[in-house]
């Protein structure tokens, strides 16, 4: 179970706390000496409190750390002269609580060096203007106290952090490797069961007949030998209608060449069905051809698919199939049967 609070909330308890600050200030402006001294400090206080706090970013920019730094430096040394010290703690001392406040922001977004430099001036001009005393009793310890748990829970978080994230790319990558061999097991059993289904019939003829095939069914266990390769060449081709149509080709004859190159991943479920039936049907027009080729092309093009069908009674075959026709005289070429392109995406 993660436990976290909202960083929104965080923030909006340090503004009401560092308000409450400013409100004390405000209520002792009549017992002070001169109240334009106090006034600047809170307005010094509130920008410095305000960057601090909103400045977006979880590390605090260095520009808005030393302004916070040298609001901590101002502060008592603007503050004090003009506050009449008494006995014991007392609300015109209120920047000594602020001041730690403000230091506290410091750790908390990442610069616990200027914070305990602040702190640290702190301390050191308390015991200049009013002795070692003041340390507990204007609440200097309480304020070097706050920035120490804050340093040390901050560390601890960082910390927590970076395992928490370990874990989860661990958790990430178990569950990839997971996925990754349940594909794997999922591919293996579904081949093995299209295989099956394709070849057990004529194993089972196979061992009935002790080996002694005719001629015919010898040629139909080559088909099927040519149909289990489609199912690991031209994976992302098939569909039963395309493998009802490759196999009535080659009982009549004809060659067909599946050859997936990846070119089918990144198209939808629609998109798949609709180049399957092009394919079926592209075949089914290919009943003259001598060799059949079904290409998938790679990503980025504007075609999915291209499918030849040729004649093997010329040499310019072969350069049909390569692409290397001359298109320049304008004559179509007898030996291309079928020349088809299968866009990607249907555009309206």
């Amino acid at each position: 179970m993660r436990v976290s609070i909202p960083a929104g909330v965080a923030t909006g308890l340090a503004a009401l706390f560092s308000l409450y600050h400013l409100v004390l200030a405000a209520t002792t402006l009549p017992r002070v000496h001169d109240m334009a001294p106090i006034i600047a400090c809170m307005v010094l206080y509130a920008a410095a409190t305000g960057t601090a706090l909103f400045v977006p970013g979880r590390t605090l920019p260095v520009w808005t750390a030393c302004f916070s730094l040298a609001t901590a430096v101002v502060v008592p040394v603007v503050a004090a002269p003009v506050v009449e010290l008494r006995t014991g703690p007392g609300y015109a001392t209120w920047w000594v609580a602020a001041v730690g406040t403000l230091m506290v922001v410091l750790v908390v977004r990442g610069r616990r060096a200027f914070a305990w430099f602040g702190v640290g001036f702190l301390a050191v001009h308390t015991v200049a203007w009013a002795g070692f005393g003041a340390l507990g009793s204007l609440g200097v310890a309480a304020s070097v106290a706050w920035v120490a748990i804050a340093a040390v829970f901050s560390v601890a978080m960082n910390r927590a952090t970076r395992v928490l994230r370990d874990f989860t790319r661990a958790e990430q990558e178990t569950e990839d490797w997971q996925a990754a061999q349940d594909a794997h097991v999922f591919e293996r059993q579904f081949r093995l069961s299209q295989t099956t289904r394709m070849a057990l019939p004529m194993l089972q003829r196979v061992v009935d007949a002790h080996g002694e095939l005719t001629e015919d069914e010898r040629e139909e266990c080559l088909h099927l030998e040519q149909a289990i390769r489609d199912e690991i060449r031209g994976r992302s081709l098939l569909s039963d209608d395309v493998r009802t149509e490759v196999m009535r080709l080659r009982r009549s004859g004809a060659t067909v060449q599946l050859h997936d190159d990846g070119g089918l991943d990144d198209l939808g479920a629609d998109d798949i069905r609709r180049i399957h039936a092009q394919v079926a049907d592209a075949l089914r027009r290919a009943h003259g051809a001598d060799n059949v080729i079904v290409r998938t092309v790679a990503e980025g093009a504007d075609t999915a698919v291209t499918v030849v069908g040729l004649r093997l009674d010329t040499a310019a075959s072969e350069s049909a199939a390569l692409g290397d026709l001359d298109d320049e005289d304008g004559d179509e070429d007898d030996s291309v049967a079928l020349w088809l392109e299968i866009p990607r995406h249907v555009t309206a």
